[in-house]
């Protein structure tokens, strides 16, 4: 228990200490993060963040935690992130790059780590998977988690808050039953705290692709280890709730997009984030409530565990589908207003 709070106070630490010599060095290199119609700040604000995080979380890990069940290879895997992401920050990466990487980090904790899903414990009367529909669920498990973070980064303090809660619940589910990635953890939520410290509104700094993608990959693995162990009998249900906001925000814009004929990929602002700004919220307040929705949610999975993964998941679908209806009514109405 003290090797854990050790490694939360030190990554926590590496991180408050390293955020101010970053921004100065982002302002004298001008890595700065220029406003345009998508985004909601108006000045230029350094974009390097992600490095403080990476910093406190791999020095934290590598001096206090335990390198067995795959952690070496998270490790490995989040290191190649951080390279592409600070690179994006800097001068941009195309898609295709960044794709590539994440391919290829996926494949150093997939098949040399062996870290992957392999049963679906029950849902939809699917138990064991064949080691080809493994492999690929585990991919996609991994790029829609590592891209949700970085997607839902559009507003001082939201991703931060996101990734601190869901880190600290994984991390407490973990304690009695994988040690070594409660200390994965608590590792990551102490680096994320103390980024936050300089992140929430108005913001001096962005976390970047660097702290975006680095923080969604390294959540990923750890909900895949979640679900694998069976840490709890609801797994992959509760894995799915701990993450809620940033899949359903996905989930819910890349189905817009679709829609729409447009690429999933192309940016736009129908985030949720977007639409709260829009019903007159403050970006503070729309930052805490996103994390309370998060916490209930959590909080109402945990209450549902006992009726099952399939009850669970009949809640979020209910929950997802009544955000998004409320969401379109909403953006409808306000149309109507402004053509009026």
């Amino acid at each position: 228990m003290l090797q854990i709070a050790l490694s939360f106070i030190w990554s926590l630490l590496v991180a408050l200490f390293a955020v101010p010599t970053i921004i100065r060095v982002a302002y004298s290199k001008k890595i700065l993060d220029i406003p345009n119609y998508r985004k909601v700040h108006e000045d230029l604000i350094p974009r390097l963040g992600g490095v403080a995080i990476f910093t406190g979380f791999m020095t934290a890990v590598t001096i206090f935690g335990r390198m067995d069940h795959g952690v070496q290879q998270l490790l490995a895997g989040t290191l190649v992130i951080f390279f592409v992401g600070v690179k994006d920050d800097i001068i941009d990466v195309s898609v295709f790059k960044k794709f590539f990487v994440q391919v290829l980090a996926c494949g150093i904790i997939m098949f040399i780590a062996d870290i992957r899903i392999t049963s679906f414990q029950g849902i939809f009367n699917v138990e064991e998977l064949s080691i080809g529909y493994s492999y690929a669920f585990t991919f996609m498990v991994v790029l829609c988690i590592t891209n949700s973070i970085n997607l839902i980064d559009g507003l001082d303090g939201l991703a931060g808050s996101i990734v601190l809660i869901s880190s600290i619940v994984f991390g407490i589910y973990f304690f009695p039953v994988l040690p070594g990635y409660t200390f994965v953890a608590f590792s990551l939520a102490g680096g994320v705290l103390g980024f936050l410290r300089y992140n929430m509104v108005a913001a001096k700094i962005f976390m970047g692709d660097t702290g975006s993608l680095v923080c969604g990959f390294i959540l990923s693995v750890i909900a895949i280890q979640f679900i694998e162990y069976e840490v709890v009998s609801t797994a992959p249900a509760m894995a799915v709730a701990v993450l809620f906001v940033p899949l359903f925000d996905t989930i819910r814009v890349f189905s817009i997009r679709i829609y729409h004929g447009n690429s999933p990929f192309s940016p736009d602002r129908r985030h949720v984030h977007h639409s709260l700004l829009r019903w007159g919220m403050s970006h503070l307040k729309v930052v805490i409530t996103l994390s309370i929705v998060n916490i209930l949610v959590i909080l109402t999975a945990v209450y549902l565990s006992s009726y099952g993964n399939m009850a669970i998941l009949v809640m979020l679908g209910a929950l997802s589908l009544m955000i998004s209806l409320i969401l379109e009514f909403r953006s409808k109405k306000s149309s109507v207003e402004v053509k009026a």
